[in-house]
């Protein structure tokens, strides 16, 4: 029973870190290192370095920073464009740590899993701040944003004290990451190619050229139609009215 608690724990552990990764890179990183220092959780060895003051300070700080970028439309949106460089790699080395002293394999799979938790995550947040950022006010981005920190606290505790609950939500987390992020990406794309031919940088066709294309494409189609209609409804020719056959 204790093996089987312990596989969860290290599961929840290895999902979690990746997940809050992609979302909030420094909160995990802090809420992690400060949980550690202080005795209330024992992390693994690979992750032990967390518990640093200086890595926690350094968290901590930039924590701050995301903090109000993360709340700024337009900069939140650049702040994720960078991060995704960032939040994915170390959400793949924060959950192969997390594994502890195990074999290379191991660490390997654990860092695949954590890398794909952290991509899935930070690119369903990317894509949708991208969308609310379409709408002028500031609020539904605040509102975003201080959803995400609570969301990412909230994960962090269900993972350390209840990683079989955590371990579903997770499971949910990514049936609705592969139905949502398709849909999310076919709008986002939508929304360069606007703001493309806003800029002139994405030709758009002229409404007139497309309407005389689709009228000549559909005469094209009705032509043929049309003159065989035409031709089997030519009268036949009369005997002697303009016939080679007169009455001599």
């Amino acid at each position: 029973m204790d093996t089987y608690q312990q596989l969860i724990s290290t599961l929840a552990l290895v999902m979690g870190v990746g997940w809050a990764s992609g979302i909030n890179l420094y909160a995990a990183v802090a809420v992690l290192g400060i949980a550690g220092a202080s005795g209330n959780i024992e992390l693994p060895a690979g992750l032990e370095t967390l518990q640093d003051p200086l890595v926690i300070g350094i968290a901590c700080l930039m924590y701050v920073v995301e903090f109000f970028a993360d709340k700024t439309p337009g900069v939140d949106t650049a702040w994720d464009t960078l991060h995704t460089f960032i939040r994915i790699p170390a959400g793949a080395l924060l959950a192969a740590g997390a594994v502890g002293d195990v074999t290379p394999a191991f660490e390997i799979g654990a860092g695949l899993v954590g890398g794909s938790m952290a991509m899935g995550s930070h690119l369903t947040k990317a894509s949708t701040r991208l969308l609310i950022n379409t709408s002028p006010e500031p609020f539904s981005n605040w509102g975003a944003s201080i959803s995400e920190d609570l969301l990412v606290f909230g994960g962090l505790w269900a993972m350390l004290n209840q990683p079989g609950l955590f371990l579903g939500l997770m499971l949910v987390f990514i049936v609705l990451v592969i139905w949502l992020l398709p849909k999310l990406w076919r709008v986002v794309c939508a929304v360069f190619r606007r703001i493309g031919g806003w800029l002139g940088i994405v030709k758009k066709q002229p409404a007139d050229a497309a309407d005389g294309r689709d009228a000549l494409l559909a005469g094209a189609a009705v032509e043929p139609v049309a003159t065989q209609a035409a031709t089997s409804a030519e009268p036949a020719p009369k005997p002697g009215i303009g016939s080679p056959f007169k009455d001599r």
